[in-house]
This record gives C-alpha cells, structure tokens and sequence, in this order.
C-alpha cells in the first residue's frame, strides 16, 4: 500500500487492463503514446466506482471480486468505450 495509508485499488486494475488491451492485435490501430493512454484510463476511472482499499487483504478482496466473469466483463465494456472515445477525439499533437 501507499504510504498515505489508502489506494484506489480500481486504478490499479483499469491500467492493467488498458495497458493487456492496447497490446492486443484487436487495437493496432489505436494510439498507444503516454496520453492517449492515460486518457483512456482516466476517462474509464470516471466511468466506474472507486474501490479504495487500507490493507492488502482489502486489496485482494476487491481484486477477488472484480475477478469475477460479470464483473470483468463489466469493466472491460467501460474501457472498450473509452478507448474508441480517445481515438476518434484523441488530445495529443500530431
């Protein structure tokens, strides 16, 4: 954990996810540069509820229940959407 004593655990998982999904042959296409990346992690977080966790056994009961099929899918389908957002209205230059 930080030291500040909390993290939201979600932040962890949507980068993870964005990172696994931009290396996938399904986005090629897309913009992988720094702030296209973190543009779509940002504008997914939005998207979703924070999942703040004090301990390590927080943090793997969240990670436990996001795990789960329905839940994955759920999060993936955020994502998904933001990362068709950032690419039709990308913020970078060039």
């Amino acid at each position: 954990m930080e030291t500040r004593g909390y993290k939201n655990i979600m932040e962890e998982i949507v980068e993870v996810l964005v990172v696994t999904l931009l290396a996938g042959p399904e986005y090629q296409t897309f913009c992988k540069c720094k702030k296209c990346r973190n543009d779509v992690i940002a504008l997914s977080l939005n998207s979703l509820p924070p999942q703040y966790a004090t301990t390590q056994e927080n943090r793997q009961r969240v990670y436990e229940s996001y795990n789960q099929p329905s839940m994955r899918k759920w999060v993936n389908k955020r994502i998904i959407s933001s990362l068709h957002i950032v690419n039709k209205y990308p913020q970078h230059k060039g």
